[in-house]
């Protein structure tokens, strides 16, 4: 019996590769780096609100100007990274650059004196992720079967969400022992970064084999990813425009009355439900389509939402963990499944370009949906920017729901390598 050449990158050699190849090379090594990255970046996020607000003393509206600028410039450079990563036919030089901008930037956090600085800071580390996230999807897409995408996607955002729920445990650790000590946590966070950048330098590999867009070759245009592509993306943005930061709900738990300390354990039990469940909604989007299990996470999230706002009470803290335990849920059902999708709605070779555009236009959607959620906030109440995002998820899901012929083909899209639900 012949044996697949390890360089072939054919769909047909990728089919025939054995399947315990799926958590080996490039997606493992993605894993890893992901997973160290998060550890770095989720001590600091259940923390950075109660730092701006607490010891810099920062009013909502200002963290929620920090949230959205970070993510929606971040995002904005996703669509040119991926259009560099088809032209050249590299992701690895893209993938390690955006991965060291975040993480060595980090524990300047430690050194902030304004809310100011905290954008500042903020906003390089988004630039990070805003080059890295295009090429590393689409590298993750070249290296597993098509019809294993969903699982793989579901295992580097398992891997991704490990590190997410140990950030909080190590933060919740730091700040027992020194008690709303936030810039001791930023320190400490530099070291799983310090980690990452090496792990992605030394093992990250480029899929051999793959063709790169010639350089003379013009910029694709937007309607060359298709009207599918398009209109997934379109109700995908509307829905951004109601999920504003999560600091938010952080910002919630504290004000119904959850103990500062705690809040990181909360984030850590969200993160954990999150990672279990990512791989098996990665692997039954594989089985029961992409669309559907996407339409559960949407209604999920609405249901969540709907909860923070109403929660109130002397036992509001431990429906805070129910809810958080609950989101985490929505967010495996829908992140890694999100982008398996778009990777099905178009031809190989503008992968890494759309998938920069997806992720560019639901992230610049998180600048007006973080300051809507502050002035909301400010100006209404701490109930209201939730009932706002629950209100545009319904929407948003009623789109999904009825999108079903636009969304959905009987034959394989060229160049996507295959049919989808």
């Amino acid at each position: 019996m012949a044996h697949p050449d390890p360089n072939d990158t054919s769909v047909a050699a990728l089919s025939e590769a054995p399947r315990t190849r799926l958590i080996s090379g490039n997606l493992l090594v993605a894993g890893v780096v992901s997973f160290f990255t998060d550890v770095s970046t989720e001590m600091i996020v259940p923390v950075l609100p109660l730092f701006l607000s607490a010891t810099l003393k920062s009013p909502v509206l200002a963290i929620g100007l920090i949230e959205g600028i970070a993510e929606s410039t971040g995002s904005v450079l996703r669509i040119f990274a991926g259009q560099l990563s088809d032209r050249t036919g590299r992701r690895k030089p893209l993938v390690v650059v955006g991965y060291a901008l975040s993480n060595i930037t980090k524990p300047l956090l430690a050194l902030a004196g304004s809310w100011g600085h905290v954008l500042a800071i903020r906003f390089v580390d988004r630039v990070g992720k805003g080059i890295r996230t295009a090429p590393r999807d689409a590298l993750i897409a070249d290296s597993v079967p098509p019809d294993r995408r969903g699982i793989a996607f579901g295992f580097h955002r398992a891997m991704d969400t490990a590190g997410a729920a140990l950030g909080p445990l190590v933060a919740f650790a730091t700040l027992a022992v020194l008690p709303e000590n936030y810039r001791a946590v930023f320190w400490i966070a530099a070291i799983p970064g310090l980690i990452a950048i090496t792990i992605g330098a030394i093992f990250l590999r480029d899929r051999g084999g793959r063709p790169a867009t010639p350089a003379d070759a013009p910029t694709p245009r937007l309607r060359a990813l298709g009207p599918r592509f398009m209109a997934f993306t379109i109700i995908a943005t509307l829905f951004a425009l109601g999920n504003s930061s999560d600091a938010f709900l952080i910002l919630r738990a504290r004000n119904v009355g959850t103990a500062a300390a705690v809040i990181p354990l909360m984030y850590f039990t969200f993160n954990v439900v999150y990672a279990v469940l990512s791989t098996p909604a990665g692997a039954l989007s594989d089985r029961i389509g992409r669309r559907t299990v996407l339409a559960i996470g949407y209604a999920i999230f609405a249901l969540v939402y709907v909860g923070f706002g109403l929660i109130a009470g002397a036992r509001a803290p431990w429906a805070v963990l129910a809810l958080f335990i609950v989101y985490g849920a929505y967010y495996a059902l829908t992140d890694g499944v999100q982008k398996a999708f778009v990777a099905d709605l178009v031809p190989a070779h503008l992968r890494a370009t759309a998938m920069g555009t997806f992720s560019m236009a639901t992230g610049i959607a998180l600048l007006p949906a973080s300051l809507v959620a502050g002035a909301l906030w400010d100006r209404v109440s701490p109930a209201a920017p939730f009932f706002y995002g629950a209100a545009l998820a319904g929407a948003s899901l009623l789109l999904l729901l009825g999108g079903r012929g636009i969304l959905r083909t009987t034959a394989a899209q060229p160049g996507s390598e295959e049919s989808y639900r």
